[in-house]
Order: structure tokens, then C-alpha cells, then sequence
């Protein structure tokens, strides 16, 4: 018998609905059909994407269209946790700019349909790398995978918030501030044990605030992750997971592109590029890709990009944390989030070096 063909580089893995992520689907099938225009509701197959660790994802497939579904997880959540309400509103928004997202359908905020709200859109073919390095290809296809990365966020950081309707979307002040206090408590609200790291990394942002304040629409988990690249193109042609985005300082988010600079390779060798040969991989370096980002956004170099790095880092690991006390709790949307506690506490470790780095 031959052996089972792999699938293609950058394919999105479909796998049966979790246990713990069940939902009545022919309450879905029903409310579709009535709110949604030319929804061919009969036969409708519902599987959901692995990896992820937010909002669950699904793949609605019907005899002639394909949809992908974003929904809340069940359980406990922290507070502003899992907002696809802003997802939906913010995608609705940036639709026919040139920040390239998936078309939106409905958003459902009644739980009693499926157990939580959800939102629809449609599903956009291509290929998605879960992590934050792209190691198939020629290095020419990867260079210019990174290129358009950077030029994809500064398309977001021209957008006019006001001008879209985004202007109640966040506060348009001390955004760096309210971040840090924010993860904070979220890390606060998530914590199963101590560590040092964490609470050394909040003391030290708080005191190491950035002086400048700018305004822009921030996605919050801009990374390779979480893009559509074109099927054979090395381009992107949606952005995905808008559930951290706001108003909010347009280098917080740069400084969370590079964050793969600072991350060292993990299990699967493709968490981050420190201390690999990525330039050998045909990645540009950091300072190459901060330098084609300003050029598109038509700003200078930052001189102070190493503080939004730190709280970058700090960020994840308190989002990371909080993946893990769901995992803990059972209702993570990816088994394998069992295992995120060195994850978070690594990220916590790295953090703080370069913070004590930076000085006091």
C-alpha cells in the first residue's frame, strides 16, 4: 500500500472538533441558513483548525461555500479575554484598505445558539506557518515572505483610525501605560505559582515608560502565525486573530514582529531564530526588517525599540501563562498548552535579561 501523501507546506491542519469544543451543530446549521445570505445549509461539515490557543477556529464547509468560525471558548474566561466582538468590528473596518483581511459575514452575540458568541467570514485559501519562522522555500521566497510582513503592518499603522470608524475603538492616550497594567493583572489573574521574572519585568516597565505617545490601530499578535500567505505566492493575502487589537502604539507592535529575533528555535525548531543562522535561511535581520517597515510607514529607525521589546516579551509570557492556566482549568483550545508552563517562564527569563541589559 503506498504510504499516506503529506500535505503541502503551509497547509492548515483540519481535525475533528475537540471533545471539550463541542457545540450543537445543527443549531448552527438553522441559524446560518436564516442570517446568512446563500448559506447552503444541508450538509454542512464542521472541523476545526489545530493550534491556537484563544479562540477556538472552525471550518464550516457546505456543497458550495466555505466560511471559517471564530468563537469564544467555553469556561471561565479572564476579564476582556476572547473579545471576537472587536474582531469582527475591527476586520469590518479595515475591509478595502490595504491591509488585506478576510471578508466578514455575521457576528452572533446570543451564547444560547452555540454556547458562546461567534463570527463568520470567509474562508481565504493559502498557506499558514504556525510559528513565528518560515523554513520551506528558496531563501529569495523567505526574504520575501519577511518584506511584505513588514510592509503589511505599516499598511495598518497608515490606516486612518478616525477616518474608519475606530476612534472609540481604544483610548488614544498613555496607551504604553495602560498596556503595562493591564498584563499585569492579567499575569496576576492567571498565576498558579510564583515567579520572579514576571513581577521584576512589571516593576521595571513601569518605571521605563516610553516618552513618546502615538496613535495607531494596533493588531496586538502581529507574527507569521497568524497571516495567510498566498498559495504559491510569497505574499500575504489575509490577516488573521484581531482579538488583541486596539488603539495603541504602532512600535509596541513592531517590536512584537521581532520578538522571533529574541526567541531562541523550540520543540519544533521554528519558535524563533536566536542564535541560528537565519540570515542563512534568507530572513532578514532585525535592523533589516525594522528598516523596511519605517520605509513603508515613512517613519525613522526608532532609537528606543529595546523597551517595547521588553514588554513585548512580557506580554506573551503573560498571555502565555494564562494558556496554561486554562490548560490547567481543561478548556484550552489546544491540548499541547498543557506543557506552556517553561514557555512562559523562558520568555520571563529572556525579559528580564534584556531589561537588567538596558540598566535601571
Amino acid at each position: 500500500m503506498a504510504a499516506e501523501a503529506l500535505p503541502p507546506a503551509g497547509a492548515p491542519l483540519l481535525v475533528p472538533v475537540l471533545e471539550n469544543h463541542r457545540f450543537d451543530e445543527g443549531a448552527l446549521a438553522r441559524y446560518l441558513a436564516e442570517h446568512l445570505p446563500d448559506f447552503g445549509g444541508t450538509g454542512l461539515t464542521v472541523r476545526q483548525f489545530q493550534g491556537g490557543q484563544s479562540n477556538p477556529t472552525f471550518h464550516l464547509q457546505t456543497p458550495g461555500c466555505a466560511y471559517v468560525l471564530r468563537k469564544k471558548p467555553p469556561g471561565k474566561l479572564l476579564p476582556s479575554a476572547h473579545a471576537v466582538e472587536r474582531e469582527f468590528r475591527v476586520m469590518q473596518a479595515l475591509a478595502g484598505s490595504d491591509v488585506p483581511v478576510p471578508a466578514t459575514r455575521l457576528l452572533c452575540e446570543d451564547p444560547a445558539v452555540i454556547g458562546t458568541p461567534f463570527f463568520v467570514m470567509d474562508h481565504v485559501p493559502g498557506r499558514i506557518f504556525a510559528d513565528r519562522v518560515m523554513r520551506s522555500g528558496t531563501s529569495k521566497e523567505r526574504r520575501a515572505v519577511y518584506d511584505d510582513l513588514a510592509r503589511v503592518l505599516a499598511a495598518l499603522h497608515r490606516v486612518d483610525w478616525r477616518a474608519v470608524g475606530l476612534a472609540d475603538f481604544g483610548r488614544a492616550e498613555r496607551y504604553m501605560e495602560r498596556q503595562v497594567q493591564r498584563w499585569t493583572r492579567q499575569w496576576e489573574a492567571s498565576k498558579v505559582e510564583e515567579m520572579p521574572a514576571m513581577d521584576q519585568v512589571a516593576a521595571w516597565l513601569a518605571a521605563h515608560l516610553p516618552a513618546d505617545d502615538e496613535t495607531a490601530i494596533a493588531h496586538g499578535d502581529y507574527r507569521l502565525g497568524n497571516v495567510i500567505l498566498h498559495p504559491e505566492e510569497p505574499r500575504v493575502v489575509a490577516v488573521l486573530d484581531w482579538e488583541l487589537a486596539t488603539l495603541g502604539h504602532p512600535l509596541a507592535d513592531l517590536a512584537y514582529a521581532c520578538l522571533t529575533y529574541h526567541l531562541p528555535p523550540g520543540p519544533t525548531g521554528l519558535t524563533g531564530v536566536l542564535g541560528t543562522d537565519y540570515q542563512g535561511l534568507g530572513i532578514p535581520t532585525q535592523e533589516e526588517f525594522v528598516a523596511t517597515y519605517c520605509q513603508a510607514a515613512g517613519r525613522p529607525v526608532p532609537a528606543d525599540l529595546d523597551v517595547f521589546v521588553v514588554f513585548s516579551m512580557f506580554r506573551l509570557a503573560s498571555i502565555v501563562a494564562g494558556v496554561w492556566r486554562r490548560a490547567l482549568d481543561g478548556n484550552a483550545s489546544d491540548p499541547r498548552a498543557i506543557g506552556y508552563r517553561d514557555r512562559y517562564r523562558g520568555m520571563a527569563e529572556a525579559a528580564w535579561d534584556i531589561a537588567r541589559r538596558l540598566g535601571a
